[in-house]
This record gives structure tokens, C-alpha cells and sequence, in this order.
């Protein structure tokens, strides 16, 4: 059992499970919250709408389950759960996510998370999973699973996941036109290119989307 877990499904008495969730639309964090009330074992006991709130929201909760939206504003909900399992490693994580891909997946693995989920579960299923993730289980959705086997084909040329790869180090445009002999202006209109090709809101976006879909 993930160490701080405190719930008896058998015994007289059923202490509940200390939960955090983060989730920054409004109305689905309300949704969440009031469709766990029901579940008489699990507690929200605390709620924050950005990937940056919530280490510091789970050291004052002390939360036993973090849910945890993927797609957060401030911090990924990912890169959140590799602090959270560093800082709080007695708090099991379980991520909701809207699609699964090789990368998501394995990034997921990499930060330790035990739960992974699609946003459309139905409630008796998350609360569930909430329960499991206590337990110190590892749960992921059937589906993301799959979609995470059969990744979609890059719509990218491979010189252009050689740019935007070496733009995901955090390379600079100058370095890698020299490291790829090419001239600056070529690098820019290979990101542009890539940016376009996988409708991404900005090079940082695009990065994101080659990242966890695994091209890259």
C-alpha cells in the first residue's frame, strides 16, 4: 500500500482517502469533487487549476492520491508528478489524460505514475482507480493503452524531426544550423514547417506534440 494510504474496506470502520485533484477547468474539477462526495472512502482535500500550485498544495494536504489533468497551465501535469513523487513519494499519482501515445505513456512510467486514465471515465471507475493507486496498484486505461501500441504515423520529414529534436534540447537556431550544415534561415522555416504540419499554437507546442507522440 502507497505509504500514508488510510482506508479499511472490511474493517468497522473506513477511513477515507486523502485526495488532491488538479484540474483547471472550473466545471469539471466541480464535477469531479461532487461526484466523489458520494464515495463515503475518499476526500478531496484540496483542488488547484495549475501544474504549478501543486507541490505546495499536497505539502500542506498531505494528500494520499493526487488526480492530476495532463494539460495544465504553469506545469504539465506530467512534469508535476516527477516533483510530486520526489518531494511527497507517499502520494500516489493517477493521471487523466484526453488521448494516449507512446510518449505520454512512457513518460508517465518515468515519473513514477501509477494511474492512467482516460477524462471521460466514468466516476464509479475513477473512484476505483483512486482506491487501487492507495493500494499502491498500477492502473491504466485499456484503450490509452492501445492507442499507445499503434502510434500515428509523423507527418513530419525526417529533417524536420532532426531540427525540432535538437530544438527540444534546447538547442539554439545557431547551433543546430551548424551542427546540421544548414544555414539559420533553413532551421527557422523547419520549425515553422513542423509548427504548421501538426497545427501547434507555437514551436514550444509543436515540441510538445512531436514529444508525446513519440516522434522525437
Amino acid at each position: 500500500m502507497v505509504e500514508g494510504a488510510r482506508f479499511i474496506r472490511l474493517g468497522v470502520r473506513t477511513e477515507v482517502i486523502r485526495t488532491l485533484l488538479a484540474e483547471d477547468m472550473h466545471l469539471v474539477r466541480g464535477a469531479i469533487v461532487a461526484l466523489l462526495a458520494y464515495e463515503e472512502d475518499i476526500e478531496v482535500v484540496a483542488e488547484v487549476s495549475r501544474g504549478d500550485r501543486i507541490l505546495s498544495a499536497a505539502r500542506s494536504s498531505r494528500p494520499d492520491v493526487a488526480v492530476i489533468d495532463i494539460d495544465l497551465p504553469g506545469k504539465d501535469g506530467l512534469t508535476a508528478a516527477t516533483e510530486l513523487h520526489h518531494a511527497l513519494p507517499g502520494c500516489g499519482v493517477l493521471i487523466l489524460t484526453g488521448v494516449g501515445t507512446p510518449g505520454l505513456l512512457r513518460r508517465a512510467l518515468d515519473a513514477r505514475v501509477l494511474g492512467f486514465l482516460a477524462k471521460d471515465t466514468p466516476s464509479s471507475r475513477l473512484a476505483d482507480a483512486i482506491r487501487r493507486v492507495a493500494q499502491g496498484e498500477r492502473v491504466i486505461d485499456s484503450e490509452l493503452a492501445i492507442a499507445a501500441m499503434n502510434p500515428t504515423e509523423s507527418p513530419l520529414t525526417q529533417r524536420e524531426l532532426d531540427v525540432i529534436g535538437a530544438a527540444a534540447q534546447g538547442t539554439p537556431v545557431s547551433e543546430i544550423a551548424i551542427s546540421l550544415l544548414l544555414s539559420e534561415g533553413t532551421v527557422r522555416n523547419y520549425l515553422s514547417s513542423s509548427t504548421a504540419k501538426l497545427s501547434a499554437r507555437s514551436r514550444i507546442d509543436a515540441i510538445r506534440i512531436a514529444r508525446e507522440s513519440g516522434w522525437i
